[in-house]
């Protein structure tokens, strides 16, 4: 009996001490948060961050493990991992229900669209395909406190040169007045119905129903008008399409049209381009449109071929870029301009 009660109270022992080296880890590293979090000041300071506004957030801050384990789950995308055809990702993010949404949304802020589209020159569909991809036209913006988020990524430090003026960014949002309970979005920091990052929301947020506010979490006016906000400055041209689905002639000689220069950005996405040719250059080849608006002929597009030969290609203009400015990839664009289409039909 003597034994199964040292035996026992050894096993305690055991226990209780894994918990206080537990408890004593979680304790250095809420320092060692705290610490960093500290560090930030100077930094808030030159921004024109408060003290106060500071101080409101700083205590009791801790870092996010689930935040930690997303990020490092996000796939590599190496240069040598296979791209998929397009057209599973066109079904499930261009379908009738997504559509049907969106002209509703179309619909119902029909008067505010054609008013910025007058005042920016982005068509009214753009706005709408960009609201509805993001957040499935409002229904879901995401519930990560993105001050936590962001803090936990800018710690974390494999990623602090992006998340960390996110997270100043965030402070600045806080100071100038944007309550803290709207400041929750995706856990890399996406917020509102654009799913803006917050030095988006800062540089390109606009008041949309003149109310003195930049609301994008509640407000369809000031997205939508934010949305264009985004397009202009990512250079959008007004009257310009942003593509045209087309068919290719089996004899093409793709070895001809192929790009003769190396992106610096995103190139994965951009190696699958063709050079720069007109429309008038591209007809001539033989490439006829399979449905949409045919651009004119001096307009200079891009031949891409999402599903390889013998399937629907684009021919893609500059304001594809822009919108491959909001996301680039090729996915994301494609499905923004084919349900831009959709939703205006």
């Amino acid at each position: 009996m003597r034994s199964s009660i040292f035996s026992l109270f050894l096993g305690l022992a055991v226990v209780a001490t894994g918990s206080l080296t537990a408890s004593s880890g979680l304790a250095q590293e809420d320092r060692a948060f705290q610490t960093y979090l500290e560090s930030l000041r100077p930094k808030a300071r030159a921004m024109g961050i408060r003290d106060t506004t500071l101080n409101s957030v700083f205590p009791g801050l801790t870092p996010n493990p689930r935040v930690v384990q997303l990020d490092q789950s996000q796939p590599g995308g190496g240069a040598y991992s296979p791209i998929p055809n397009f057209e599973p990702y066109r079904r499930q993010h261009v379908d009738a229900a997504r559509i049907s949404r969106g002209r509703t949304a179309y619909a119902a802020n029909r008067a505010r669209l054609s008013r910025i589209e007058a005042e920016t020159g982005v068509p009214e569909e753009i706005m709408v395909a960009i609201y509805g991809h993001e957040t499935n036209y409002g229904s879901y913006t995401g519930d990560f406190d993105l001050i936590r988020s962001l803090a936990t990524l800018s710690y974390e430090g494999r990623r602090r040169t992006l998340f960390e003026p996110e997270l100043l960014a965030t402070l600045k949002m806080l100071d100038n007045g944007v309550p803290r309970s709207r400041l929750v979005g995706s856990w890399a920091g996406a917020t509102g119905y654009p799913q803006f990052l917050p030095s988006v929301y800062l540089r390109l947020g606009k008041d949309g129903d003149g109310d003195g506010q930049v609301n994008i979490w509640s407000s369809e006016a000031d997205a939508l008008a934010s949305i264009a906000n985004y397009f202009v400055h990512a250079g959008w041209r007004r009257g310009q399409p942003w593509g045209v689905a087309v068919s290719v002639p089996a004899g093409l000689d793709r070895t001809a049209i192929a790009a003769r220069s190396t992106p610096a950005r995103c190139p994965r996405v951009f190696n699958r381009h063709s050079r720069w040719l007109s429309m008038a250059e591209w007809r001539r080849m033989g490439i006829v449109p399979s449905g949409g608006q045919w651009p004119a002929d001096r307009v200079m597009a891009t031949l891409l071929e999402p599903d390889g030969p013998g399937k629907t290609a684009y021919l893609l203009t500059s304001n594809y870029r822009a919108i491959l400015d909001y996301n680039c990839s090729n996915f994301y664009a494609l499905s923004v301009g084919l349900l831009a289409d959709a939703v205006k039909q």
